[in-house]
């Protein structure tokens, strides 16, 4: 008996193993998120990111897409998820800043229940119509023209109601002071179809998603919604400049969100780590170049929760504006 406790003693006063002995991470893959189909512009991004974010983290990178209302359903996961470092969400403007007053009531905080780690960039939209179908529209001024002798003639197309595209010709509408239709399409290959088909007469699509009917002559860019033409589509003026609308800008944001109470370590290595990506030449060059999108001045997550915090009150005016409404 004596013996027994006296091993029993021994082993209660034996050192514990150190509590910073828990798994360096990250030891596991890890997963991006995102809340738009295969193919839409946060998927494209994601992908592009994975591999070098991956060789720098020293462990996998898988994107995994979960659509649907909105964005919100990855959203909702990832505001839900344990803060461990290895879940992280594709955010945008769209499911983060829009849909905070676009959705009557949300199942997560947009700002709250993130942890910011960077922006990922500006992303534009650009003025498109179809060449072959509506040849009379060679500049946005003929379109606006067109528009102000027929009220309610024209429509448009959209990703879906209260999205990005959405909203950026309802600001385009009422710049300019005329009457267009909205048709809501459930994402982008339904939009952009109707528009290729002739079902309608403008999109305002993503730059990085419009370079391809662009190039193939399929569709014509008219103006992007930027302060400055963008080198992924040469040539192309500005909304503002093109449609005589002085200041007018439409243009959302990509941006790197993880769960609630992600540790601070975590946050600033994932920060490091692709904040150095985006400025490595090629990288930078892709964006650009192929997405028109412009990398973040600032990568830091205050820089990050700024523009976001910004942008809630931006979009709940335009929302507002536009009566789009989600339940």
């Amino acid at each position: 008996m004596l013996r027994r406790a006296t091993m029993l003693i021994g082993l209660m006063l034996a050192p514990l193993p150190p509590a910073t002995a828990q798994e360096a991470w990250p030891s596991r893959p890890i997963t991006l998120l995102g809340g738009f189909p295969n193919g839409a512009g946060t998927d494209i991004y994601a992908r592009k990111l994975a591999e070098p974010l991956g060789r720098a983290l020293g462990q996998p990178v898988v994107v995994d897409n979960r659509s649907g209302a909105g964005g919100n359903i990855a959203s909702e996961a990832v505001a839900k998820a344990r803060p461990d470092g290895y879940l992280f969400l594709i955010g945008t403007a769209g499911t983060h800043a829009i849909n905070a007053t676009l959705y009557k009531a949300l199942p997560f905080d947009p700002l709250r229940d993130v942890t910011h780690v960077t922006l990922l960039g500006d992303v534009p939209n650009v003025l498109l119509v179809n060449p072959e179908k509506r040849p009379q529209y060679r500049t946005c001024a003929d379109l606006v023209a067109a528009a102000k002798a027929r009220p309610g003639a024209l429509n448009y197309a959209s990703t879906g109601n209260g999205a990005s595209t959405h909203l950026a010709a309802a600001q385009f509408a009422a710049a300019a002071g005329i009457d267009l239709v909205h048709v809501p399409y459930r994402g982008q290959p339904g939009a952009i179809q109707a528009l290729l088909g002739g079902d309608v007469d403008l999109f305002f699509n993503q730059v990085g998603l419009s370079i391809g009917p662009v190039t193939q002559g399929q569709a014509l860019a008219l103006g992007v919604t930027v302060p400055r033409p963008v080198a992924a589509l040469p040539g192309v003026p500005t909304v503002a400049e093109a449609c005589a609308l002085p200041g007018f800008e439409s243009s959302t944001w990509y941006g790197l969100f993880g769960p609630p109470h992600l540790p601070q370590a975590i946050q600033q290595r994932m920060q490091a780590e692709v904040a150095r990506i985006l400025a490595t030449p090629d990288f930078r060059a892709w964006l650009v170049q192929s997405q028109g999108i412009t990398p973040p001045a600032d990568a830091s997550p205050e820089a990050f929760r700024r523009v976001h915090e910004a942008d809630i009150a931006r979009w709940a005016a335009i929302v507002r504006r536009s009566g789009a409404s989600l339940d």
